[in-house]
């Protein structure tokens, strides 16, 4: 479903004349294309619409590091770019979690899963990557599961 949905808002691009939207979307469509030929060699399909997601969460991650560096570099053109991008980027992903609704999704998956210490963080981790892919930055949530968990 993402997939067409980029194909489609390239074509629109183009049409509309808008170069920084169509460049974005050639870098996803890009990354996404480098993305399958990896999983190809590793024997595996197309990516699934969460890797997708997780992909698309990195990219955004990436700019903001960058923008970052920009910024602090005194290119305040170049973090504007990449500020872009990212607004861009981020219109493909679900609305991300504030960190309310992530601590209560935390602690429903503690309770769902019968985590009982620190030893079952990877158990919490994957099924939050499993729910909430795209949805959550899981930067945050690790410190905020090992708090929960009596970490």
């Amino acid at each position: 479903m993402l997939r067409d949905r980029f194909t489609s808002d390239m074509k629109e691009a183009m049409k509309a004349g808008d170069k920084p939207r169509l460049a974005t979307v050639r870098l996803i469509q890009a990354a996404l294309k480098d993305r399958d030929i990896e999983a190809r060699g590793a024997g595996k399909g197309p990516l699934s619409d969460d890797e997708i997601l997780q992909l698309l969460q990195k990219m955004v991650k990436q700019r903001q590091e960058s923008a970052r560096m920009y910024a602090d570099g005194g290119r305040p053109e170049l973090a504007d770019q990449e500020n872009g991008e990212i607004a861009v980027i981020a219109a493909y992903m679900p609305k991300q979690m504030d960190d309310a609704e992530a601590k209560a999704a935390i602690a429903a998956v503690i309770a769902d899963t019968g985590a009982a210490g620190i030893k079952d963080m990877g158990k919490v981790m994957g099924e939050l990557k499993a729910r909430f892919a795209g949805q959550m930055d899981f930067g945050k949530a690790s410190p905020l599961v090992k708090h929960l968990l009596g970490g």
